[in-house]
C-alpha cells in the first residue's frame, strides 16, 4: 500500500524559509560566481581553483572557495590553512582567512581530524553545499569560487540548482582521455543549464629547467581543439611546473613565491578574463 508523506510541521516549514531567505541574502552579496570542474580525477583542477582565486585576490578583489569536494577536500591544505571554524554572534559560520582578500570554507575544516571519512549519501551532500553559502558570513564579495569533485554527480548538480546564474569553468590536460570527459561535463552543463565561462588547458606543457627544452607531456592542443569543435571559449593553458607540486604540498602560494614564472602569468591572464565579467 503506497504511504503517503507526513504534512510538515510549522516549525519545518519557518525553518526551510529561513534557510532560503538566508542562502539568497548571501547569493545577493556575491557579485559573480564560478564553479570549477573537471570531467575526470587528476587533471589539476584544485590547483587551478585555487590559484585563480589567489589571482583575483592578488588584484584586490574580494574572493571567497567553497570546497565541495566533501569526499576529498583539499583546499585548506594546499592554501596552508589549519584548525577549526567558528561561528559569530549571529550563529553564522566564519570562512577561514587567508588573506584580507581571500576566505575559504571547507568541510576538512570542521572535521576533528584531517584523515576522517566522510560517508554521506546525496541528501546530505546536497544539505551541506546549500549550507555552506546561505550559514557561512561571506560578506560582500566580488568572486565565489566552488572547488568541485570531478564528474557530474550531486555536487555540481547541487550548485548548478541552487546557484543557476554560475558559470562553469571546465579543466582539463591534452590527453586524449581526459578530452573524452571533458565532453560529458560540458554536455552536463547544457542539460542543466549551467553557462560554460570556458575551458582550461591544465599541465600544458614541460621546459626543462636545466637544458631550456619543452615537451608535451599529455599531447598538445587538445583543448584548444575541444573548445572549437563544441563553441566554447579557450581560457588558456597552463603549464606544468614540477615547483607547483612541491608548494600544494607544503602550502605555500605558488604564485607569490615564483612571481614572474609562466605560470602564474597564465593565471593572471585567466583571471582577468574573469574580471571582466564583472
Amino acid at each position: 500500500m503506497d504511504q503517503k508523506k507526513a504534512p510538515k510541521t510549522l516549525e519545518e516549514e519557518i525553518s526551510k524559509s529561513s534557510q532560503e531567505a538566508a542562502l539568497k541574502g548571501s547569493l545577493k552579496k556575491i557579485r559573480q560566481k564560478f564553479l570549477v570542474m573537471s570531467g575526470k580525477g587528476g587533471v589539476g583542477k584544485t590547483s587551478v581553483s585555487i590559484n585563480l582565486a589567489l589571482a583575483l585576490s592578488r588584484k584586490g578583489f574580494k574572493v571567497g572557495i567553497i570546497d565541495v569536494d566533501i569526499h576529498g577536500p583539499d583546499v585548506p591544505r594546499m592554501l596552508g590553512l589549519d584548525g577549526i571554524l567558528t561561528v559569530n554572534e549571529k550563529n553564522r559560520v566564519i570562512p577561514m582567512s587567508y588573506s584580507d582578500n581571500l576566505s575559504v570554507i571547507s568541510i576538512e575544516s570542521m572535521l576533528p581530524s584531517k584523515d576522517e571519512a566522510i560517508i554521506w549519501r546525496g541528501a546530505m551532500k546536497h544539505s551541506a553545499i546549500r549550507q555552506f553559502i546561505g550559514d557561512v558570513e561571506w560578506g560582500d564579495l566580488d568572486f565565489l569560487v566552488i572547488d568541485s569533485p570531478p564528474g557530474t554527480g550531486d555536487e555540481p548538480l547541487t550548485i548548478a540548482q541552487t546557484i543557476p546564474e554560475a558559470k562553469a569553468i571546465i579543466v582539463t590536460t591534452p590527453q586524449e582521455v581526459s578530452l573524452a570527459d571533458v565532453r560529458k561535463s560540458i554536455n552536463f552543463c547544457k542539460k542543466v543549464g549551467l553557462d560554460i565561462f570556458g575551458l582550461v588547458e591544465n599541465m600544458s606543457g614541460f621546459t626543462c629547467p636545466h637544458c631550456g627544452e619543452s615537451f608535451d607531456l599529455f599531447g598538445s592542443g587538445g583543448g584548444q581543439r575541444t573548445a572549437d569543435e563544441t563553441g566554447i571559449s579557450f581560457l588558456g593553458r597552463i603549464p606544468f611546473d614540477m615547483n607547483m607540486v612541491a608548494c600544494s604540498d607544503t602550502g605555500v602560494s605558488f604564485q607569490e613565491k615564483y612571481v614572474d614564472s609562466p605560470v602564474t602569468q597564465a593565471f593572471d591572464r585567466i583571471a582577468d578574463k574573469m574580471a571582466g565579467e564583472l
